[in-house]
């Protein structure tokens, strides 16, 4: 029980790596919010295994690419678990062109939430970390943000950025008792992964050294690991669960 007496907010909690990170947090104590955009019944759902995990839940709808929608969702979550100790940026999509046939609003749509909503909701619960004097921000960034890919400029530009966005915070956060590091997952099985045809899925995998996809679980473990106290002397780091694709 790591993390007893600590509130977290997962945006983007309903399904994959947002799903197993909320259920890796109420293992060890955490009370969870789990922020969803439109799937309100799976966010319901995993709401429902953590409390039988024995921690509370709280469901909150809001779109992070939203500054008002990140202020009404903070309001929800303080009143409903309290102040907000550890915040895990994890909402994002995809929206793949090759750069030639990328139009600028596919291009807004991806940084908007990606980029963006990291930007809203860090803002928004900064106040109540730095008033406890204690804070965690976990931001999910990518394999992709470190490599590049083909289809990709707007999804690798946005992750690139929020992890250059998370060395300047932790520098600037430090003082004040908060830690601001990021995890930049590799090819993980989620529904996103699912997607892919099985041909190139067997071309990826043939690219990772340890041969598979990542499991949620995994990425999940290094967030805990982050936000606990065995992570109290890392802040500004971005650590890679990607099986050795990129090293």
């Amino acid at each position: 029980m790591k993390l007893k007496g600590r509130t977290a907010l997962v945006t983007g909690g309903s399904r994959g790596i947002g799903k197993s990170i909320a259920l890796a947090l109420a293992t060890e104590g955490a009370k969870v919010a789990i922020n969803y955009q439109s799937s309100e019944e799976a966010a319901r759902d995993v709401a429902r295994l953590v409390e039988k995990i024995g921690s509370r839940a709280f469901i909150c709808q809001a779109d992070v690419s939203s500054y008002a929608d990140a202020v009404r969702m903070k309001d929800a979550v303080t009143a409903s678990l309290g102040v907000v100790d550890i915040l895990v940026n994890n909402a994002g999509i995809t929206s793949d062109k090759t750069f030639l046939k990328m139009t600028y609003e596919t291009w807004r749509k991806v940084l908007s939430v990606n980029l963006d909503g990291v930007y809203n909701c860090t803002k928004v619960f900064l106040d109540g970390m730095i008033e406890k004097g204690w804070g965690r921000i976990v931001n999910i960034t990518s394999v992709i943000g470190q490599i590049g890919n083909f289809g990709q400029a707007n999804y690798a530009a946005s992750k690139a950025s929020v992890m250059a966005m998370t060395k300047t915070l932790a520098k600037e956060l430090a003082r004040k008792g908060i830690t601001v590091n990021a995890v930049a997952p590799g090819f993980i099985e989620t529904e996103m992964v699912g997607a892919i045809p099985e041909k190139a899925k067997e071309r990826v995998v043939s690219q990772i050294p340890l041969g598979r996809f990542g499991r949620g679980e995994e990425v999940a473990g290094a967030v805990v690991f982050l936000v606990s106290s065995d992570g109290d002397y890392i802040t500004g780091h971005e650590l890679s669960v990607n099986g050795g694709l990129y090293v």
